[in-house]
């Protein structure tokens, strides 16, 4: 393996305002082709290496002008491709090995390139780091999109459930860990070390998944609040200065925050592992708390809910609802006091549920709802204001939703969701839904 991290290395030749030879383009691709035509896994490693040290010490522009050299250059030979089909197809039934050369003929070059990284060391975390580079430039550009998806399977292969491990962080994790989840929040960012103390107390949970080639960085974390009933607003979970609950007393886990922390990672669903996987640990560990929901963001709902308004084509019990007619509801809702008129609850709270239950191409438009849902969720409640705040007005007009999670019907709900389209929900949406 290479004797220093790549990352670190290239860090400090970039400070000195190094350049390789192989910034030059016929240098490089004569490295790439070299690197693939190695067989002895020292010699191919040496050439991963050179090309994976070249790629760190370039700038954008360079980086996606190597991209596009390898789809242009180093991608499936058709001829290739077609040789091996037609051999696959005259050989005799059960013939594995056919199968495996078109199988082989079928990986592009490139890939086999990019994925030999991940043997280097720090090779890991650059090859993610890599793809979140890839998916900043492939917008627009098809054939890059075609690169990133190959990326993201062997990322979700490389990143297997099986192969992560689960941990809990206390306060009494190294500093550099805490840092990280401080930059990485995404949800509802961390102010001050005095704000993650309290969001790591006694009635707190924090889990995360790590990866062995990447110990020291977390993939993606949940924060919990051990509560007793079901939180319904969002200041009395971040309150610094709330008081502290006896966990022994609580009897519900609130999943308040969920954030992924690796860009490169973006499709590898890591996140609903993540959820299932820590709802084992607690019924484990607590076997006290009997409900495990979330208290999550509606996203989408106000940008959805002004162009409804806009329209003026609602249903008509929604209509009936309103308190004036959509276009004035509109510039009602511009005035930063709109909600001071409790005439605009019932409307607002119908209309959110009917967004969260809204499919398009067999999901819920809205993509917090989607994944809750697709993770064996239940949309259990719609909570009025329980995120005042700037940016909780600007997501869904303050609305926050409650998703339930039941142990014993995730697996069955999840699959009636992604199968057919069914949208788990309480009564009390449910009656939302149908007045």
């Amino acid at each position: 393996m290479v004797s220093h991290g790549i990352r670190e290395r290239f860090g400090r030749l970039r400070r000195r305002g190094g350049r390789g030879p192989e910034r030059d383009e016929r240098k490089l691709r004569a490295l790439v082709a070299d690197a693939l035509g190695r067989h002895a896994t020292t010699t191919k490693r040496a050439g991963a290496a050179t090309i994976a040290e070249a790629y760190v010490a370039g700038d954008d522009e360079w980086r996606r002008r190597f991209f596009r050299m390898l789809v242009d250059e180093f991608w499936t030979a058709p001829d290739a491709v077609a040789a091996e089909l037609e051999a696959c197809r005259a050989a005799p039934p059960g013939d594995r090995r056919a199968e495996r050369r078109l199988r082989d003929a079928l990986t592009p070059p490139a890939i086999g390139l990019l994925s030999s990284f991940s043997g280097l060391e720090g090779g890991v975390k650059l090859l993610v780091d890599l793809r979140a580079d890839l998916l900043g430039l492939a917008a627009g550009d098809p054939d890059l999109a075609e690169l990133d998806e190959e990326l993201r399977r062997h990322l979700a292969t490389l990143f297997d459930i099986g192969l992560l491990e689960l941990r809990r962080i206390t306060w009494d994790a190294p500093a550099s860990l805490l840092e990280k989840l401080i930059e990485y929040e995404a949800v509802h960012a961390i102010d001050s070390w005095a704000d993650l103390k309290n969001r790591l107390d006694s009635d707190r949970r924090c889990y995360a998944f790590f990866h062995p080639s990447m110990p020291d960085e977390p993939l993606v974390f949940v924060e919990i609040a051990l509560t007793a009933g079901i939180a319904t607003e969002l200041e009395s979970l971040l309150d610094e200065s709330a008081p502290e609950l006896n966990a022994g007393r609580a009897d519900t886990a609130v999943f308040y925050s969920i954030s992924n922390c690796q860009p490169g990672l973006a499709g590898v669903n890591l996140g609903n592992a993540l959820i299932k996987q820590v709802v084992d640990r607690l019924r484990g560990e607590l076997d006290h708390v009997r409900h495990y929901v979330t208290l999550s963001p509606i996203p989408g709902f106000r940008a959805w809910l002004e162009d409804e308004l806009r329209t003026g084509d609602l249903p008509a019990r929604e209509a009936e609802l309103l308190p004036a007619q959509p276009g004035r509801v509109l510039a009602r809702l511009a005035d930063a006091g709109w909600d001071a008129d409790e005439a605009i609850r019932p409307a607002l709270l119908t209309l959110c549920a009917r967004y969260l239950t809204t499919q398009r191409d067999g999901r819920v438009v809205d993509p917090v709802a989607n994944f809750h849902l697709a993770n064996g969720a239940s949309v259990e409640r719609l909570n009025w204001l329980a995120d005042p705040s700037a940016a909780g007005r600007e997501r869904s007009v303050g609305i926050m939703a409650n998703y339930r999670y039941d142990p014993d019907r995730i697996m069955e709900r999840a699959e009636a969701y992604v199968a057919r389209g069914e949208v788990a929900m309480s009564d009390a949406v449910r009656q939302l839904l149908a007045g």
